[in-house]
């Protein structure tokens, strides 16, 4: 997301007009846009509307994170969340520097462990799952994926060689490699089957674009009506994209998917709070257990540090049966 040249939005416009310009500038996602312009107008609106931004400072920052804390009581990554919202609008729009000693009253709620399916809970799981709908979700699993990454997979990112699955531009902006399952490999081929005929149909009535990066769409501007470029798993209706209003076939929503498997939990008689992302706390959880080094599990995953990826050490199954005491071992 960093980019070392500085961006001056447009004085003329209005301020949530410009936040949005210097978020495209920068090339980010549609959605940590309108996340980030959400978490900005709440915070102008919580100190009255009408004082522009320029004239808050330090103390006004401080006590409108305090108050999610005490009042909202939101997590730890949701007030981080919010700071990081605020810090865009000064550093990257208005120009300002932000005090970098802010004191905030800090959440105090202790992360849980995440929740892991065991591998029966899995296959039932999947048994009550059927369509596209079961196709991405042991995608989910089998190679780890967040749900968006999954949802936002292009056809060229399936290496059936080297039976890998790219990620591009997962959290943080990171590209990695994955797992591609080999019981997926016959499903996702006839997927594939699926989306050029679609494609062609579109390409025939004078659309098929999708949407692109925006610098792979200045590098290639002819790369949105290829193959490759276009998602696994398209939607069945061509939209308008809410940015150039361009008329693109865009990736099915993910409250599709999250609906399926809530009902396939509820169908397989799981009693656990078992959503998309318990499949990626499976994956990486079963991995450890079948003797997975955590530096290659962390590289998978596509963790920042390891100590994200030492969570799961604490939910996985231990089998203290073949310990044997360091007394026993003395002799």
């Amino acid at each position: 997301m960093e980019n070392n040249i500085s961006f001056k939005p447009s004085q003329d416009k209005k301020l949530m007009d410009q936040v949005r310009e210097v978020l495209r500038y920068y090339n980010y996602s549609y959605k940590t846009e309108h996340t980030y312009c959400n978490w900005i107008v709440r915070f102008i609106k919580f100190h009255g509307g009408k004082t522009h931004p320029r004239k808050l400072g330090k103390t006004e920052i401080e006590s409108y994170l305090s108050y999610l804390v005490s009042k909202q009581n939101v997590t730890p990554a949701t007030q981080r969340l919010a700071l990081n919202a605020i810090v865009f609008l000064y550093k990257r729009v208005l120009k300002l520097e932000v005090p970098k000693e802010l004191s905030p009253l800090r959440s105090k709620r202790s992360p849980r462990p995440p929740t892991v399916c065991t591998k029966t809970e899995i296959s039932l799981l999947f048994n009550n799952l059927s369509g596209i709908h079961s196709l991405m979700a042991r995608l989910i699993y089998g190679g780890g994926l967040r749900l968006m990454e999954c949802i936002r997979l292009r056809i060229k990112d399936i290496d059936f060689g080297q039976k890998q699955i790219y990620v591009r531009g997962g959290k943080g902006d990171k590209d990695r490699t994955t797992l591609l399952p080999d019981t997926c490999i016959n499903e996702l081929k006839t997927q594939i089957e699926k989306v050029k005929r679609l494609h062609n149909n579109d390409l025939s009535e004078g659309y098929g674009n999708v949407y692109l990066p925006n610098a792979i769409a200045r590098k290639y501007p002819n790369a949105g009506s290829e193959l490759g470029w276009q998602y696994l798993f398209p939607s069945k209706r061509r939209s308008n994209d809410p940015r150039s209003g361009n008329v693109y076939r865009h990736h099915v929503i993910e409250s599709g998917i999250q609906k399926a498997v809530k009902l396939a939990v509820h169908r397989a008689g799981i009693v656990k709070q078992v959503s998309c992302h318990t499949l990626r706390h499976s994956f990486a959880t079963h991995m450890l257990e079948s003797g997975v080094n955590i530096r290659v599990l962390q590289d998978i995953l596509g963790h920042k540090d390891v100590k994200t990826t030492e969570i799961y050490t604490h939910v996985m199954n231990k089998d203290r049966k073949k310990l044997i005491s360091p007394l026993d071992s003395l002799n």
